[in-house]
């Protein structure tokens, strides 16, 4: 990132604070109360919701597009890395901020940290929901008390699979101590109900509603010999995983509800996935905006599928 860069955001967010003084001195010099915080720079604003001690946007920006993880394919993984410049991650999440997206669900690996790090020497700020067990994120906590950390959910999967659930709840344990909200993230709903039913001492699920993790034995079972190469997304799954999130206690937060872009009703997934999720709950979602301004219509769609 450049100097002239940083220089540009920390001046406008000096001149704007600067000119909020400025109002609130000379409202108090009439006699008048003060004007109250300023308005956000759209109108259109993701409503929120609790989530811990803090209040986050319904909609939470996701981190694959940044780095060229487009479960699609490799070829849209190589655009996607050469199009995500560090300046242009920076921009998504300031325009995020602008329309209330103001929670990250953070991927530490590559360039993720110096990435957010010079976001937030723009001015820049998110509450983080830490995709957790990628490498040693130790200092990264330390230094940045992220909000959340959660099992990252393919790993998860792999410990179900070969029924070594102790470790992922060890680590839960260990993550209790730094201070964060803890989760356990996973694309199978029959992961989420076990941590459920067996009380873990988490406060939280990431929830893929599509179960791409499935065994080859499993996809035989719903696919038979039938199943097309490289990942499966199978419409009979985001029923099932909403029904687990409905009934879990907890936070959820949905994600890959456009099946990683095969999806070709947007507005229907959306409605869906808002209408089968709790008050209380999220959707991640990825951003590409790349033809069009994703992060503006996904904020104006969740605004009016949720106060219309």
């Amino acid at each position: 990132m450049s100097n002239s860069r940083r220089n540009f955001f920390q001046s406008a967010a000096a001149m704007a604070a600067g000119l909020g003084g400025a109002a609130a001195l000379a409202a108090q010099g009439r006699g008048q109360q003060p004007p109250g915080p300023p308005k956000p720079a759209s109108e259109v604003q993701v409503p929120k919701m609790k989530f811990g001690s803090v209040e986050i946007g319904r909609l939470i920006c996701g981190c694959n597009e940044f780095y060229g993880f487009s479960h699609f394919n490799s070829t849209l993984d190589t655009v996607m890395q050469e199009y995500y410049t560090p300046d242009r991650v920076c921009d998504v999440l300031h325009q995020c901020n602008r329309f209330g997206i103001n929670g990250f669900n953070f991927y530490s690996g590559g360039r993720g940290i110096p990435d957010y790090e010079a976001f937030l020497a723009e001015g820049g700020n998110m509450h983080l929901i830490v995709q957790g067990n990628i490498g040693d994120q130790t200092e990264f906590i330390k230094k940045h008390k992220p909000h959340a950390i959660y099992y990252q959910g393919d790993q998860t999967d792999r410990a179900y699979h070969i029924g070594q659930m102790d470790p992922v709840k060890e680590w839960c344990k260990k993550m209790r101590d730094t201070g964060s909200m803890v989760g356990v993230g996973s694309h199978n709903p029959e992961v989420i109900a076990l941590v459920e039913e067996q009380n873990w001492d988490v406060d939280f699920f990431a929830c893929c509603v599509y179960n791409r993790t499935r065994t080859n034995d499993e996809w035989a079972k719903v696919l038979g010999e039938e199943r097309a190469e490289g990942e499966g997304y199978v419409r009979g799954d985001p029923p099932k995983m909403y029904k687990v999130i409905q009934a879990t206690r907890k936070p959820c937060f949905a994600f890959k509800i456009l099946a990683a872009g095969r999806v070709t009703n947007v507005e229907q997934a959306f409605r869906t996935a808002y209408q089968s999720i709790k008050p209380t709950d999220g959707v991640f979602i990825g951003l590409w905006p790349r033809v069009k301004d994703q992060v503006r219509e996904n904020a104006e769609r969740v605004h009016r599928l949720l106060t219309s």
